[in-house]
């Protein structure tokens, strides 16, 4: 299957694209890539690279997803002179709609003029347990409703800016304690408790036009007692897509994360995820991961572990979203795409935000 790489989006080294990560992103059809602070340079630095990443779309059939997490606050990428946004929970607390567009507008505005064209953003996690450091201030406020309101601002926002947002982390991580990063949550909340509560922002954004949620690794036994949400039919299937009807795409959070990777085989990981009926597989750091992914994946479709049918489905979504949002895909030439890093409105916009 030529075009199984698009259901990846992978890290990179450095702040220069390596030959051998060009080769394999070109050779396997790799759908995108994530930026993190090791591969972010000055701006100039930042437009090149992301210009030399797209290029390579000219040898595959796609554009590529140049993705990054900016939500303001501490998770964010983007340092100065790129204006610098307050954390979300600043927008709960000014409970304006029309401020959280504009933030989330202006933010995609600079991203997009890089030629970044996804943000994993917003969270709309409730800040539902007070002890939460590892959400914390990423959480709008922790009334679901207030949460819902504002989240669907911001998802129209980068919308308006040409950025494809992702809601982040289905469904919900705003009462665990334990950071997935690092060992695997477990969550004792039923479907109930869920439905009152961390899912009411989800099923608001949603008719938002939201193209890509991603999932969470948690665990809640008394929903699903075998996997994790990411790994899990019952949240990705039965809830995602037949209860709520989301017909978009959905991401898994980082694969190599401890929550996973150190609970479970690691070739066992991404098949199971897309088995579950996740869509794109995300490596965000370990660089010998994906081809190692890529590989068991294969297998899985070969031995009839994964259905041709369900992959087929999930390359027709992300190949269908980048039609329709990545017709344009380069950054901005450099004199243009100067002139709004840090540009005043957003500046100003900023200073009301805090």
């Amino acid at each position: 299957m030529n075009d199984l790489g698009q259901l990846f989006i992978i890290g990179l080294k450095g702040k220069t694209l390596q030959k051998d990560e060009k080769d394999f992103i070109v050779k396997n059809n790799i759908g995108g890539v994530i930026l993190f602070d090791r591969n972010l340079g000055s701006p100039q630095e930042i437009h090149n690279l992301c210009g030399e990443i797209q290029s390579l779309r000219h040898k595959n059939n796609y554009p590529l997803f140049i993705s990054i997490d900016m939500e303001g606050g501490r998770v964010a990428r983007l340092k100065a002179p790129f204006t610098q946004w307050p954390p979300a929970r600043n927008l709960g607390i000014k409970n304006s709609t029309t401020l959280a567009f504009r933030m989330a507008n202006f933010m995609g505005t600079e991203l997009r003029a890089m030629g970044i064209n996804l943000d994993f953003a917003p969270c709309v996690d409730v800040f539902s347990n007070p002890k939460n450091a590892v959400i914390g201030d990423r959480a709008i406020s922790s009334d679901p409703e207030l949460v819902a309101k504002i989240a669907s601002a911001l998802v129209r926002g980068y919308i308006k800016s040409g950025i494809i947002p992702c809601a982040k982390h289905f469904p919900g991580h705003g009462n665990t304690l334990l950071d997935s990063h690092f060992d695997l949550p477990i969550e004792e909340s039923d479907l109930n408790l869920l439905q009152r509560t961390e899912l009411i922002p989800f099923k608001k954004v949603f008719r938002a036009r939201l193209d890509m949620v991603m999932t969470a690794h948690i665990k809640f036994p008394q929903i699903d007692p075998q996997w994790p949400v990411t790994l899990s039919k019952v949240f990705v299937q039965k809830l995602l897509r037949e209860e709520f009807r989301y017909k978009q795409i959905i991401i898994t959070d980082d694969l190599d994360m401890k929550a996973l990777a150190s609970h479970y085989d690691k070739d066992l990981i991404p098949v199971q995820a897309l088995a579950a009926g996740c869509d794109i597989l995300l490596y965000c750091n370990d660089t010998e991961r994906p081809p190692k992914a890529l590989e068991a994946v294969q297998k899985a479709i070969q031995n009839g572990v994964l259905f041709q049918d369900q992959i087929k489905a999930s390359l027709s979504r992300v190949i269908t979203l980048k039609k329709e949002m990545l017709q344009n895909p380069d950054p901005l030439p450099w004199d243009e795409a100067s002139k709004l890093i840090g540009h005043p409105e957003h500046l100003k916009t900023a200073m009301e935000c805090q």
